[in-house]
């Protein structure tokens, strides 16, 4: 199970590592949700965080039955690596 969380206050996808939070901006549509920006820690970089994030972003999306849109380029690249979340693109 992921520790993603959606904050929906912050419009933001959430991932809590070693004092820091990686967090994926996004913004609802009526078709789907647009992940527009992902941002993780400086001294966290270069572990699969980042990656660990998106996946459970997914995950969550998924699961409310919502369809997604990569607004960025490390969710779109992200996506294209990861054919079994080739359902969720719209």
């Amino acid at each position: 199970m992921s520790d993603v969380v959606d904050n929906k206050a912050q419009h933001r996808f959430e991932l809590a590592v070693e004092g820091g939070i990686a967090f994926a901006n996004y913004r609802l549509t009526p078709q789907a949700v647009i992940i527009t920006h992902t941002e993780t820690p400086r001294p966290l970089r270069g572990r699969g965080i980042a990656s660990e994030l998106v996946k459970g972003a997914l995950e969550l999306i998924r699961a409310n039955g919502h369809k997604v849109i990569a607004g960025c380029g490390f969710v779109a690249d992200f996506l294209r690596k990861h054919p079994q979340y080739a359902d969720l693109i719209i």
